[in-house]
């Protein structure tokens, strides 16, 4: 499911002449790429307040050094 502002939408992927092997790689491919793999892992067990503090300034920070290294990258310096 994907989850945009607090509505879920279903996954689509369409089977072709009976593929259901291509089907469900695609399936995954989609999951991937929308971060279900990476959510369903961090429900699998509870995470206290302080440590979910902890991983989201983390992923903030690695996603700002991410970005000024885009914006160094593009600017040339």
């Amino acid at each position: 499911m994907i989850i945009r502002n607090d509505r879920s939408f279903p996954l689509l992927v369409h089977v072709k002449d009976n593929n259901v092997d291509q089907a469900l790689r695609a399936l995954k491919k989609k999951m991937q790429r929308e971060g279900i793999f990476r959510i369903m892992k961090a429900k699998r067990f509870y995470e206290k307040p302080s440590e979910k503090r902890v991983r989201e300034a983390s992923e903030a920070g690695r996603r700002f050094r991410k970005q000024l290294r885009k914006r160094l990258e593009k600017e040339g310096y």
